[in-house]
């Protein structure tokens, strides 16, 4: 790492109506650095990133970026300044080849002005062997993983003669292979002088490849620290403001009455033969590797597919989910992993997106009772503390961690028995977790029975008075909270015959 300054943003204030998003916040880039930025949902990251990208103005502050002095940037302009992002959602256009997306939007011409392909696809071909990586150029989008995308974006970066890269959330959709890749690919364009911003809520990958840390909370810088000076709990401390040692908030609560039983569920490709019992007010975890069928098999249960063969009891009654909306009715909400793309409608209001599955009680006839869903959808918006201007928000711009509240809330306004959690804190803050793992407790000793799949390992163990490990499609083994620990876990998630036939 260098200590050449590439970037500097001095005093960058931007205000919204109602919401001070950036307070006087400095933040500086150094050539050949990668510099870790991180906060909370709504600390005001994406706003500062949207500063440099030019998709923003401050409203007071100065971007210094080569020596040179703005007082705000456009995104043509940061463009010829080599400022580049990538973010978790890709911005690729999936029917377009490799090539086709390196160059969108800057493709090369000839001199009749025509699109010159032969050269795009040369020169797409020189930028991923200039990053090690081998792709075929005319492949389109659509057919490729989604480390691989990743890697597109890169090069697409890179063909812009890029000198200041942002990352957000890169490793979000990444396996710890994949994820690895992608840092071997950090720390080459790193060695190049390139300077890197990397944004992500998983602090570890931090400590892997980051030189320096920025933390911001409330739209404030808190601190900045050499990554080799600080450790995962400062981190935490500095972003939320108190200590999380108790992170993981669990009273054990579990009755003895059989609430969903499973047996000999099947769904052929993805599980098979899976049997267990969920009692009421249990936290049963679902753990497991990458395809190991945890998604599928709640998506069977919600009806989502319907099963090839087995049975799913209820109360002691036979569910025959084969809609979606007959589990809800039988009393069952699924929080999906996606839940930007399954779990809301973004484009709809919070109290429109929290009431929708309860607007069958909250209508008479065909004519729904404004008085009753604005004061239902109030109180679970102070009840779990959802951090939004107003009901009339649209959803889409509300932070991770408060849209997860809103897909909670929507099950829990309708009298939901039984939650299927899938991935329940995927891309949410520590402050916002710890809330969300409150309120499962909660829920879990007011009677209802959660069943959560999530490839964090602390979060099963911490939340889970049961753990159900699953590999390729099977289940492997069942562990009481005392048994369960990373090592027992990780031995029966590993998709070996020993492991299966335990």
């Amino acid at each position: 790492m260098t200590d050449d300054v590439l970037v500097r943003m001095a005093g960058i204030t931007k205000s919204y109506p109602g919401v001070a998003a950036l307070r006087g916040v400095d933040f500086d880039l150094r050539a050949g650095e990668v510099h870790c930025l991180i906060g909370e949902n709504g600390a005001g990251k994406s706003t500062l990133i949207r500063m440099l990208t030019g998709a923003e103005q401050p409203d007071q502050g100065v971007i210094t970026i080569g020596g040179q002095e703005y007082t705000g940037l456009r995104p043509a302009l940061a463009h010829r300044l080599g400022v580049s992002a990538i973010y978790q959602e890709t911005d690729l256009v999936p029917q377009l080849t490799v090539a086709e997306n390196v160059f969108l939007g800057h493709e090369p011409r000839g001199r009749s002005g025509a699109l010159d392909r032969s050269a795009m696809r040369s020169e797409a071909q020189r930028v991923l062997d200039e990053l090690g990586v081998t792709l075929p150029v005319d492949a389109p989008v659509s057919d490729l993983t989604a480390a691989n995308a990743q890697l597109v974006q890169i090069a697409k970066a890179l063909s812009r003669n890029c000198r200041v890269l942002i990352m957000d959330e890169p490793g979000a959709v990444l396996s710890d292979h994949e994820l690895e890749s992608l840092f071997e690919i950090v720390r080459s364009l790193r060695a190049r002088g390139m300077a890197i911003v990397y944004i992500s809520h998983r602090l570890e990958e931090l400590m892997l490849i980051g030189d320096r840390v920025t933390v911001m909370r409330d739209g404030q810088w808190v601190q900045t620290r050499a990554v080799q000076d600080t450790s995962v709990p400062d981190i935490i401390r500095a972003m939320v403001g108190r200590e999380l040692s108790d992170q993981y908030t669990k009273t054990t609560v579990v009755g003895d009455d059989v609430v969903l039983s499973v047996r000999g569920l099947t769904l052929h490709g993805h599980f098979e033969d899976v049997s267990f019992d969920l009692k009421r007010g249990e936290v049963l975890g679902l753990a497991g590797l990458v395809g190991a069928g945890r998604s599928e098999l709640l998506n069977c249960i919600f009806g989502v597919v319907p099963a090839d063969s087995g049975t799913v009891t209820l109360n002691g009654r036979p569910l025959r989910a084969r809609t979606p909306q007959q589990a809800i009715d039988a009393g069952i909400g699924l929080v999906p992993e996606d839940r930007r793309g399954a779990g809301l409608i973004l484009s709809r209001s919070v109290q429109e997106n929290l009431t929708l599955p309860s607007l069958g009680k909250l209508s008479r006839g065909v004519v729904v009772r404004a008085k009753e869903v604005a004061a239902v959808c109030r109180s679970f918006i102070e009840e779990l503390r959802i951090k939004t201007p107003s009901a009339a928000q649209p959803v889409r711009f509300l932070s991770g961690g408060n849209q997860q509240k809103v897909v909670l809330a929507k099950w829990l306004a309708r009298g939901t028995t039984v939650l299927l959690l899938d991935e329940p804190t995927a891309g949410v803050d520590v402050g916002a977790k710890s809330e969300i793992y409150a309120l499962m407790d909660r829920l879990a000793s007011e009677g209802i029975s959660i069943l959560m799949a999530s490839s964090e390992l602390p979060e099963v163990l911490g939340m889970s008075d049961r753990v159900l490990v699953m590999a390729e499609g099977r289940l492997t083994c069942e562990l009481s909270r005392e048994e369960a620990t990373q090592e027992v876990i990780m031995s029966h998630a590993v998709p070996t015959s020993a492991a299966i036939a335990s």
